[in-house]
Parts: structure tokens; sequence; C-alpha cells
């Protein structure tokens, strides 16, 4: 068959070198990807002629790959497209600002200033306003007066300040984020043969025609054909939403799609698709054409292309309502939101409950004590040309009100977490600690339990054979080779070299003197490494017996536990070499070879004495045990689909002890876990007596100790009920004695690490970090509070699953991760309390003082600079304080913590009560004390007085040095500990009071400011350092002799999630406030529908039964015939409960059926007093009823 486009071709096109053009098009390779399995293949074998055909055509070398010759590349990349596909667009800066401008309180803020500055323009005649009797400005600062408009114009410049430091800061993020993303996708490589060499290549320089190695634990970096594979199976959930492996074979299904999981197996592909050509890419350019309301999806389909999840910034709290459409968009698969994220989040609704109804009261109780005053006592008459100065007055209360709301809202938390978070983030990353979603960050703060891999994490993964067992003869060193029969020293070296993966190899040092590098699975590079120690070469045999010479193959995975692989004999018939764990494969044994290399009878008592002997020994000193083995076939072929029958009546040829230290750095950061209250446990896939071995070596078991040390079988006995499913009480007993869980399967991890989560045993409920790096790992590490993954040995799969990376495969590295989890947690916590001391301050301020005296002492653009510090200012400097090893010298704070402890409460009220004193002191007594005019009751647009910029002043100077003692928050009392270490704390110190300055002095009529002297100066400034004095007297009060202090901020309860969040993705509380609220109502309208249409439909039968008593006490009758005498005193209303019950056994004799008409069907209606589901819904079952469907949606 000729191909479409061939005759578009010169003749000679197949011939010429690689400038010629390729033998199909991009559309041809595309239409091609688009089929399955057989229809794959016809196509293949029709158009194309076969698979080698198809390199053919593509000018690449099936054995060989591409030369890598640039300009051919460079060609390739133009016909076929980059792999690459292009990420959305960031934010522009504008858009961020009219995100910001999206918040409610600015919003509010904004209309108060435009109606501001629109009524300063607007001046009546001023004999009206004699008329009007209102104090006005006096004559002869008449300018004073025409500058009413600059308080309007400064609320708006402050909204400006904050809408550009809000977007300035999203903007910061998305490009901070764009940045690690890049890092991530860069970090990404795939091997490649090019030139007859295996290479790692970046995914994005994979071009069509490159010839990739895929093996188990890969994710597919393009779309391609399969040119040999090892029992493959892959996992297209991703494309398919088919959870079932798919088995490729070149028989059967060739086709490998870009974003799919390789679960097993291994094989070669040659590259067809890629970037926006390939399967995932097709997808998301489709995705992409329908901008809005499709984000969700781009980003999914984002993440299955291997790109790192987009870093979710946290949600701001007054901006729910635009939130709501980004929530919606950033809803990835993660777990529910973080322990910080449900706390701050409930605690911003309280706090902005509380605002919202001080600032309503003080609005209302100036405008009543206006109009009291004025209308009432006075007995003034309302003149329509005095409208415009009333309204004046009102929208002066107006904005007082907002002003108060502004200081209640602490719009600055989400603030202080991103700068908190993105901070962390970025210093972790020097850490070794690359952080993928940012909550994770936090979370593990509050981690309790850390489930930990031993190979890799804990260990070295630097495998190296350091004992064997060989024709019944226990090496404790390499024994030399002329030791062993050649026969023997033949399988060994065949056995080992042919049955691993041809991946693994060992390459020459990088540095003279270094150890030679592992490439690969290390514990066959340990397997090869003894080929060579014992003087033998294991490239010679895999070039006498290459990849594609290997009959069959049984790759490695987790329920085998063990790789056979079966080549031909020359001399026909069949051999298969078995490696695998010690136990498992001896127990298929049922012949061994003797010192002579002859087979003798291996039976069960010889089995359990060589376990005893030989095994034990060597796990006990933490070695991990591989038996070689092999089997001969010389009857014919048998099926090999039966894996059963084949792995069986296997000879061993030899048993080896792998050793793989222990990091040197691990034992120290165990012991420093141990002290911060974090319980290491180890679960890993080895035996037994090799895991206690190395966890008492790592002190995650210490002699002497009560805990446990199971296997995976011995486990699942214990927590399983008799129809094997987990029972959380059995498990309960269990995990807290817990420390080593051996031979465990992946199930097993995740069902401990479920089981640990999930239960309620205990003062307070765990936080789990689980670390991991197989494919395998995958679901624990999705279950997990945070999922670490190993940057080095990790697979695709586990580190898309994963939180956290860890770049150096180091645990050390998590110990640091728990430390800056810890100073975030810190951080937010001490802004909170440095924040929420300002708040009750200025709120408790502005209300009385505008109840008392009609105006408040602090004008709403001072708020706003107050605000300014506080928040801004206040989360940089309180947000970027460094960590320290104190941090891990207490407990961790768990889910239930609240954010505000008592000690906190006690220095948020105690301070409060020392500002409260000095500035009411200040309002009621002020001028006194400093001999100058009061600045109460001032008229409209009077010029600012000293007395309330002293006020003002005193006010910002106490926040300064209160911001100094909310450095500690666990009341430790010097507050000045490492103040230097923090440059960016000592910088917005003096920053905000050098600008304090400036503004008091030079603000003038914007700010409400006039000149101070030096004398008034050094008052306020005594005053504000009187804060760090009052602070130590605070910290001597014992917090347990408080027992009214309550804390506030609490995590969410158990049972409150489980109530009311079953089936919701993502946990927020905010929302959940909103939805109980929802639920309600929804309930309400429903039982009135409801009503309604049962009323309908009872109307005509009604008439019939008016004589039964019995009928009498339906609320349908009521509702109808309301002259009815009813006996119960309260009519029964028909609750949601109610038809769930009554209508397990329905359908009832004499339910009436409404149809579509409306009429009923003529049963009588024996059970009147609830409302029938089939009454409701027209011929619906009861399960399918709207008022179901309603609860659970809702």
């Amino acid at each position: 068959m000729t191909n479409p486009t061939e005759h578009a071709l010169p003749a000679n096109s197949m011939v010429e070198s690689h400038e010629g053009d390729f033998g199909c098009s991009v559309m041809d390779l595309r239409k091609l990807m688009e089929l399955r399995s057989s229809d794959g293949i016809n196509q293949i074998n029709v158009h194309y002629g076969g698979v080698m055909n198809l390199c053919r055509r593509l000018k690449t070398d099936p054995v060989e790959g591409l030369s890598g010759n640039p300009a051919d590349l460079e060609k390739r990349k133009q016909v076929f497209g980059q792999n690459f596909i292009p990420p959305k667009k960031p934010k522009t800066f504008l858009e961020l600002v009219w995100e910001a401008l999206q918040d409610v309180t600015l919003i509010i803020l904004e209309i108060a200033a435009i109606i501001s500055l629109v009524l300063s323009f607007y001046r009546p005649p001023g004999e009206e306003n004699k008329q009007c009797g209102l104090p006005v400005s006096s004559p002869e600062d008449e300018g004073e007066a025409e500058a009413g408009w600059i308080e309007g114009a400064a609320i708006l410049f402050s909204v400006i300040i904050v809408v550009l430091v809000t977007a300035f800061n999203d903007w910061s993020k998305e490009k901070q984020f764009r940045g690690l993303q890049n890092r991530i996708e860069k970090e990404q490589k795939f091997s490649v043969i090019r030139n007859g060499h295996i290479i790692q290549l970046p995914v994005a320089e994979i071009v069509v025609g490159d010839i990739a190695q895929i093996k188990y634990g890969d994710l597919l970096p393009a779309d391609g054909i399969l040119i040999q594979g090892n029992d493959l199976k892959i996992d297209e959930s991703s494309l398919t939403g088919e959870s079932d492996h798919v088995k490729k074979s070149l028989e059967r299904d060739p086709m490998l799609l870009s974003g799919t999981h390789v679960m097993e197996g291994s094989g070669r592909m040659v590259v067809t698709a890629v970037g926006i050509n390939s399967q995932t890419g097709i997808i998301f350019t489709l995705l992409g054409a329908s901008e809005g309301e499709e984000e969700e999806k781009k980003k999914k389909a984002k993440t299955q292309d291997g790109v790192a999840l987009e870093i979710q910034p946290l949600n701001s709290q007054e901006g729910i309502d635009n939130e709501e459409k980004e929530k919606k968009a950033a809803k990835l698969p993660k777990k529910e939101k973080s322990v910080l994220q449900g706390k701050l989040t409930r605690l911003a609704v309280q706090i902005g409950k509380a605002g919202l109804i001080m600032s309503a009261i003080t609005v209302l109780i100036l405008i009543l004590y206006f109009v009291i005053d004025n209308f009432v006592i006075r007995r003034r008459p309302w003149l329509s040309e005095c409208t415009p100065i009333y309204i004046q007055y009102f929208v002066k209360f107006f904005i007082i009100g907002i002003t108060v709301l502004v200081v209640a809202v602490p719009e600055g938390l989400p603030l202080a977490v991103t700068i908190s978070l993105a901070y962390s983030v970025k210093k972790m990353m020097k850490d070794n600690n690359l952080v993928r979603h940012l909550d994770a960050c936090e979370t593990m703060g509050n981690a309790t339990a850390i489930c930990s891999d031993k190979t890799g994490t804990l260990t070295m993964n630097r495998m190296t054979v350091v004992q064997a067992y060989i024709g019944d003869t226990h090496y404790h060193q390499i024994p030399s080779p002329d030791a062993l029969m050649p026969k023997v020293l033949d399988l060994i070296v065949n056995g080992i070299s042919i049955n691993s993966a041809y991946t693994s190899k060992i390459l020459p040092p990088e540095k003279e003197g270094g150890l030679p590098r592992q490439v690969g699975n290390k514990t066959e590079c340990a397997l090869l490494g003894f080929v060579t120690d014992l003087k033998q070469d294991y490239h010679a045999v895999r070039n006498e017996v290459p990849e594609e010479k290997l009959y069959k193959v049984y790759t490695f995975n987790s329920v085998r536990k063990s790789m056979s692989t079966v080549i031909e004999k020359p001399s026909g018939g069949y051999r298969m070499y078995s490696k695998g764990a010690s136990e498992i494969i001896l127990r298929k044994c049922n012949r061994i070879l003797d010192k002579k290399g002859e087979v003798m009878p291996f039976k069960n008592k010889d089995r359990d004495e060589m376990v005893r002997a030989v095994i034990e020994p060597m796990a006990s000193e933490g070695l991990r045990t591989i038996c070689i083995a092999y089997r001969d076939f010389n009857d014919g072929e048998p099926t090999w689909d039966n894996e059963n029958e084949i792995l069986t009546e296997l000879t061993c040829i030899a048993v080896v002890g792998i050793e793989d230290p222990v990091r040197p750095e691990v034992p120290e950061a165990i012991a420093k876990c141990k002290r911060a209250g974090i319980t290491v446990r180890m679960v890993t896939g080895d035996n037994i007596n090799t895991a206690r071995a190395i966890a008492t070596k790592c002190g995650i078991v210490t002699p002497g100790d009560d805990f446990l040390c199971l296997e995976g079988k011995e486990f699942n006995r214990l927590i399983r009920n008799e129809k094997g499913e987990v029972e959380q009480e059995k498990l309960d007993k269990i995990w807290p004695k817990l420390r080593v869980l051996a031979r465990s399967s992946p199930t097993d991890k995740h069902t401990l690490v479920k089981g640990i989560i999930d239960s309620t045993v205990g003062e307070q409920r765990q936080v789990v970090a689980v670390t991991g790096d197989g494919t395998n790992d995958g679901p624990a590490l999705k279950k997990a509070d945070v999922g670490f993954a190993m940057g080095i040995a990790g697979t695709d799969v586990a580190k898309e699953a994963s939180d956290i990376i860890l770049t150096d495969d180091n645990f050390t590295s998590i110990v640091k991760a728990v430390m800056w989890g810890r100073n975030v947690y810190d951080s937010i916590s001490k802004f909170l309390q440095f924040q929420l001391t300002v708040n009750v301050v200025a709120v408790i301020v502005a209300f009385t003082g505008a109840c008392i005296t009609q105006d408040s002492p602090l004008k709403a653009v001072q708020m706003l600079w107050v605000n300014l510090i506080m928040d801004t200012f206040a989360s940089l400097a309180l947000a970027t304080e460094p960590p320290t090893e104190s941090l891990l010298k207490r407990r961790p704070y768990g889910r239930n913590k609240p954010l505000i402890s008592r000690t906190m409460m006690k220095n948020i009220l105690g301070h409060a009560v020392y500002q409260l004193t000095v500035i009411f002191f200040l309002v009621f007594a002020g001028e006194k004390f400093f001999d100058i005019d009061s600045g109460r009751k001032a008229p409209l647009h009077s010029p600012p007085s000293q007395h309330y910029t002293i006020i003002f002043n005193t006010f910002v100077l106490m926040q300064l040095f209160n911001e100094i003692n909310s450095r500690k928050i666990h009341g430790e009392r010097n507050v000045f500990a490492g103040i230097f270490r923090n440059l960016i704390f000592c910088a917005v110190v003096l920053g905000t009071f050098i600008s304090q300055i400036l503004i008091v002095e030079f603000g003038g009529k914007p700010f409400s400011c006039t000149k101070l002297t030096l004398s008034q100066w050094f008052w306020c400034l005594f005053i504000g350092i009187g804060e760090l004095l009052w602070g130590q007297i605070i910290s001597t009060i014992p917090t347990q002799s408080l027992k009214f202090l309550k804390e506030a901020g609490h995590g969410t309860t158990k049972e409150e999630i489980t109530k009311d969040a079953e089936g919701l993705d993502e946990i927020d509380h905010a929302e959940m406030e909103l939805r109980r609220g929802q639920i309600l109502w929804f309930r309400g309208l429903n039982r009135i529908q409801t009503q309604i249409k049962v009323v309908k439909a009872f109307h005509s039968s009604l008439h019939e039964s008016i004589q039964k008593p019995k009928n009498q006490n339906s609320i349908h009758n009521f509702m109808t015939h309301p002259e009815f005498a009813i006996d119960e005193e309260v009519p029964r209303t028909p609750l949601l409960d109610e038809h769930k019950e009554e209508n397990l056994d329905s359908p009832k004799a004499g339910t009436g059926v409404l149809l579509l008409d409306g009429e009923v069907t003529p049963y009588a209606n024996k059970n009147n007093n609830a409302v029938d589901c089939s009454q409701v819904q027209i011929v619906a079952s009861c399960s399918e009823s709207p008022l179901h469907s309603l609860e659970t949606s809702v």
C-alpha cells in the first residue's frame, strides 16, 4: 500500500540522506495514534508495512536510535513539533490589579471615598448653613473648608496602595511558582537511545523518531509505538479513566500514549508524536480553545503530562465570591484543605462577622445620635436645602463605620500566610526540599508521624554484595573465582547478567579513586558488581544475548517480588533464570547445587535449616538476602502465562547478602524527631530481620522499648476481620506501638497510613508524612497529609503523587522540612498575635470614640496607614523569621490545637488593656495633660488638632513596640533573641518609624495630622516603649491561673468533617458555613414545594374523606381546609428523614401516585401524615426523589 503523502515525495526521497522529507506527515501519525489495539496494528501493517518499516520512514534505527545530528534534530522539531506543551499565559499585572480590586471591603471603601469626594465639592450657600444650625468651620480658614476633598482622595490613594501591594505580591508569587515549575520540568529526564548509546535526555528534547527505553515506574513523555516489550502493562486511567492496567505487546496492542504510567515490565518504543500532537497535547489544545470555565480540566491535563501541579496560593477570606471561580479551577485531585488553612478560614470568618456587627452598630449609633440630638431634642425642622449637609454627616458616619470594619477584618492574613509560605518554600529549596504544594510546607510542621522507606532514605542506596552462600559454603567475604566450579560460576554470571534490566549497569567512577557509578536498579547493580568482583564481564554476556533474544520476561513487581527471564538454549528447549527475595524463591526451589555443581534434592527440612543457618544470620546483620535460581524446560514449550506452574521446581544456585549501609546522619535526625514528638516508622519490603537490624542502627527501635515489628501478613491478620475488611478498632490497637512493618505490600503501606490518619485514639488526631520512591508508593503518598518523593531514586509516578520532592533523597531533609513547617505555623501565630491586638484596640477605640464623641479618634486614612503597617509590613517582618533548632524541642501542635493558644490570648488581651487605657486617657484627659486644645467634637472640615495627632502617634508607636513583643508566642521573656538574624524585621521596624515621623510632621490634612513638639514626641515614644515593659509584666502572670481565657481558631473536629463533608473533594470551612445555611433554605423551600404539590394532589380526593375523622390530623387536610378542628396542637411537619424511614418498605398499600396531569390514582391514602415519595415525584423510585438528591448534593 502506498502512503497518501508519498506521491508528493520525490522518487528517491526514501533513499535520500537525513535532509529529505519523512515518509509520513504529522497528521498521518496523529491519526495513527488515535487508533487502539487491533485497529492500530492493522493500520501499521497495511499502511506502513509494519513497525520496522515505520522506523525506516521516520529515518531511525530501531536498535541504534537517531544519530543525534543537530541539523536532523532541528528538522524533526520543525516538521513534527517540539515535545513541549505551552503553559497557560500568566495573568498580567493589570489582571491581578483587577482581581485585587474585587475585594469586598475595598469596594465599600471605594464607594465611600467617591461619595465623600462628590459631596466635598458641593458647597451650599453659607447663610443657609446657619439655618441648619450645625457647627461649620470658622470663616477664618476658608482654605481648610476647601480641602474637604482630601479625605476622600486619601482613602482612594490608600486603596490604590493596598491593591498595588496585593497585586505585586500575587505577581511575584506567580513568577516564583513558574520558576519552580520550570525547574521541576527541567529535572524530568528520560532514557533515549542515540547513536547506540543510552542517554538521559530532558523530556523537552525528545523528538519524533527517537527510540525511548521504557521501564516500570516511568511516566511516558510522548506517544509512541512499541518495538520490543517484556511483560509491559500500562495504566491509561489518566487518559481513558479505565483503572485496569492495559497489557501492551507487538501482537495485541503496541500503542503507547503520553501521560500514561508504566506499571510493569520494560521495553523500547519509537516516538511518533510529541508536544501538542501527542494524545495529551491534543486534549490540552482542545481545552485551551475554550478558555475560562475549562481551566480546571486544563490543569488536570497539565498534571497528566508530567508537568508539576501548579502550586496553589491560599485563598483570602474576603474575596470569597471572587475566589469561588478560582476554587473550582484549582480543584486538583488533592486532599482536604490543609490543617492551617482550615483553622485560618474559620478564624477569619469569625473575626469578619464580629467586625461587621461592630461597624453596623457604630453607624447605627452615630446616625441615631445625630437624628435624635438634632430633630428630637433641639426640635429643628428638616430643611430641604440642608439635606446635602445632613448627607455629608451621614457619609462621614458611614466612613467611620467602614473604618471600623476595615480594621476589624484581618485582610493581612492571606498576605502573611502567602509571604510566609513563599519565603519558606524558597529557603527550603536550599535545604533540598522542592515543595510542589504550598500547604504541604506548613502541614509538615504539624506532623506527628513519619512512615519512611528504608532503602535510599534511611540507607545510602549504594548496595554491595558482602556475603554469599554457594554450594554448601557460607562465604563471609566475596569468594575468589577459583574457589567456585566453572559450571556454577557460569550459572551465577548468566543468571545475574541476563536476568536483570539491561538499563541497570555499572559505569566507571566520575572522579579518580571514587566508587563506580551505579545506574538503574540498585539491587541489580549490587549483583552486577558481584559479577565484576568475581573477575567476570557481564557486558560480554549481554552482547551475546541482546535484549531482542530474551524469549519471555516476568519483570519485578510488588506482588511477585521476583524477576525471571526465559532464553532459548542453543541445544533446544528453554532456560529460565530467577532472582528475588530469598524466602520467596527458596519456597519454589526443590533442588540445589552442591560444591561440585551437581544438582541435589532440596527438601523442606533443608530449607528450614538454610533459613536458620544462612538467611537469618545475614538478615540480623542488616543484609538483604537475594536468591538466584534457574529452571530448564526440555519437554517442549510450556504455557508461559500460567505463572504459578512456571515458577516452581527451581534449582537454587546461590544466596547473596547485600549490604546497604545506613546514612551516617540518619541516627541523629531520628533522635531529633523523637525529641520533637514525632514517631518514625519504617515500612519496607525487606525481610523482618534485616528491617529490625537497620531500625536498631537508625535508632527507630531501641532495645528495651515496648514496640512491635510486624511482617505484612501478620499485620493483615491482626487488623482484618473474617470477611477480610480492615477494622479501625483492631488497627488502633496496633499502630501506636508499631515501629517496623516488613515484607509489606503497597496496600499495607496505604492501609497503615489511612488507619493512622483516620484514628481518633490518643489526645489528638495524627498528621502523617510518608516517604516513597516506587510507583507502588503512589497511593500511600497521595493519602498522606504530606507525601515526600525521592528526587534521585523516585519514579515519575511517585513524584507526581507527592507534595514535596527530596532532591537529595535524604532523611535529614525531612527533619528540615519539619523545622520549616513549624516555623511557618509560628510565624503566622506571631502575626495573628500582633494583628489581633491592633484589631481589638482599634475597633474598641473607633467604636467608643464614635459613640461618645461622634468622631473616631483615629481617622479613616490613619486607620488605613495602621492597616498597612499591620498587614503588609508586619506580615513581611514576622513571617520571615528564620527557624531555630528550639522549634524541634517541643511537641507538634496536631490537628485540633487552636491557632491562638491561651498564652497568646493572654498577650493579646493584656496588651489591649494597656493600649486602651493609654488611648482613653489621652482622648478624655490628654488635652489637660499636654495643655493643648481639645480635639473632641470638632466641626466638619475643621483642621487637624495636636490632641488627636498625639493619640494617632502614640497608637502607632505602641504597635511598633508590640511588634517586637510579638516575636515570641510561647511566653519567652527575651523578645530580642536573634532579632539581628532577621534583617527584614529590623528594616521594617526602622522604616515604619521613619515613615511615621514623616507622616506626623509633613502629612498635614490628608493624614489629619499636625506637627508635634519634641517633648510631645518623647512622651509618645516613652508610652510606646512602655509596651516592652508591660510585656515583661504579662509574661510573669502564669497562664494557668487565668482560667477565663479561651482559645480561638480551632481545627475542625473529626465528627464535623465526617458529618459535613462526605464526598467533598476539598473541605473549605467557610464554604461549609454557607453550606449549612443553604441546606436549611433548600429544606424549607422543598417542604413548601412538596406540600403545595401534595395539596394539589389531594384536592380532589379530600372532599370524599372529609367525614373520616382519622384523616383530621393530616397536615395536608389542615392546609386545604383551615376550618378543620385539629386534635394535635402542632401540625405535623414532614421531615426529610421521615421519608427515608417510612419509604424503605414502599410502595405501600394505598399510596397516591401523582400522574402527569396532576390527578391521583384512586387509592385511599392511609399514610397521610408523611409525604410519600411517590407523590412527590412522578413515577420515580424513592431513592431518586428530588429530596434525596438535594439532601446529598447541597
